[in-house]
């Protein structure tokens, strides 16, 4: 490793440094970095590092890793003004935290951070961050490194370049169905489920399609603005915090508008907590949403907050999906106690089992129908496997019908888009 305060003549431009109160209580970073830079990086002290990058040797720097712990929330001042002279110097910041509260990193972000990674750190997050920060560089003349194919960015550029939000105008015309899907569990396919159905139902037709939008309300790992490929809007968040201010045009606004027809209320751009917002703050959102959309598709979080009885409510059908598993079977079971204990709408839930086994598969279809008795729920939409084509689709930032339009998954979702707009349709002639 390469001290900073003593650098001696070296053909290898310093393109790095960490920057921390005592960078021996990050030893895997240390590890990290020296894999992924070798000895062109450097470290600095919080004492040094304003005036080091004030110098002209700090020209070469692409980036500092500010690493923070619990010990240093009482020194943000100071980090702050780190990260403020960083950001003057053109030099990108990628934060470090190791047990930092939510509130202050997030301040850390909006200060000028570029990017964070948890600390201890997963196996090659910091080469893949480097890489991230690299591509949000502004293109400089020279030396980046050609690459065979696009590299796929997991964090949106903070400022996109051309963005299309919703044309129309705000009237409140409309009484939307609300279609909340939550994941019982890791993995269940939760959100691939609520983006492709948001676009289905969005594309149903050409020349009459509903209007349709889709709210990204999981604030720490939402990730529908990756799979349409749009950026995240510093509103959202200015959205979340003062609800009581926003009106109906503003909310609008604040969405990004996915090939002309659907529009996405995305997560915000930095993990925030998810009690940052309450029930009565969640239920204007949604509100808004249903008064000027035919279709409010929302992703939840898996875990259930606050305001889950607040979206609850104010469903017409919330899909549950799950996996046949018992880690899904045990949180059916959890869930529908819960919300027996508060006396809730469980009746609104409608089950879907992803990945479920294929029409020859009588041994998984066996499992299937015991599950659904043992928990006493009727299972009511299965969905087959859609393979790598999901993966692929969801990478490229596309929906399945883009993608790969005789994909299983796509067709069972088609339909399901199909049936709910007919039945949406015959409850509307009932009206009038």
């Amino acid at each position: 490793m390469t001290s900073v305060a003593t650098l001696q003549p070296d053909p290898a431009p310093i393109k790095a440094c960490t920057i921390s109160r005592d960078v021996q209580n990050f030893e895997l970073l240390i590890d990290d970095m020296e894999n992924a830079l070798g000895e062109s990086w450097g470290d600095l002290s919080f004492e040094d590092a304003v005036q080091f990058m004030a110098q002209p040797e700090a020209g070469t720097l692409e980036f500092v890793a500010i690493a923070v712990d619990a010990e240093d929330e009482a020194d943000l001042a100071r980090i702050a003004e780190i990260v403020q002279t960083a950001k003057a110097q053109n030099i990108k910041v990628l934060l470090i935290a190791d047990q930092i509260g939510p509130m202050v990193l997030h301040q850390l972000l909006r200060l000028g951070g570029d990017d964070f990674l948890p600390y201890p750190l997963p196996d090659g997050a910091l080469q893949d961050a480097i890489e991230r920060l690299r591509q949000a560089a502004v293109p400089v003349p020279v030396t980046a490194t050609p690459s065979a194919a696009p590299t796929i960015s997991l964090v949106p550029d903070p400022e996109p370049e051309v963005v299309q939000t919703p044309k129309f105008k705000a009237k409140g015309d409309r009484e939307g169905v609300v279609l909340p899907v939550h994941g019982l569990a890791g993995g269940t396919g939760a959100s691939t489920f609520a983006v492709n159905l948001a676009w289905e139902l969005a594309s149903l037709s050409k020349t009459d399609a509903p209007r349709v939008c889709l709210l990204d309300f999981d604030f720490q790992y939402g990730s529908a603005a990756t799979y349409l490929d749009l950026p995240r809007k510093e509103i959202v968040f200015e959205v979340l915090s003062d609800t009581a201010s926003v009106d109906s045009d503003t909310f609008l606004q604040s969405m990004l508008t996915f090939n002309d027809r659907l529009h996405v209320f995305t997560a915000p751009a930095d993990m925030l907590p998810l009690d940052i917002i309450g029930p009565e703050d969640i239920g204007r959102i949604v509100d808004m949403a249903a008064a000027n959309f035919d279709y409010v598709i929302i992703d939840m979080p898996k875990t259930i907050v606050v305001w889950t009885e607040a979206i609850l409510t104010r469903a017409h059908v919330y899909f549950a999906l799950l996996e046949l598993d018992l880690r899904s079977a045990q949180n059916i079971l959890r869930l529908i106690r819960a919300l027996k204990a508060e006396a809730l709408p469980h009746e609104k839930l409608r089950y879907v089992l992803n990945r479920a086994p294929k029409f020859t598969d009588l041994s998984g279809k066996s499992r299937v129908k015991r599950m659904a008795e043992s928990l006493d729920i009727t299972i009511e939409l299965q969905l087959p496997d859609g393979s790598v084509q999901v993966t692929q689709a969801n990478d490229h930032g596309l929906p399945l019908a883009e993608t790969a339009a005789k994909n299983p998954l796509r067709k069972e979702i088609q339909k399901l888009a199909k049936s709910l707009h007919d039945l949406n349709k015959g409850v509307e002639s009932g009206k009038a």
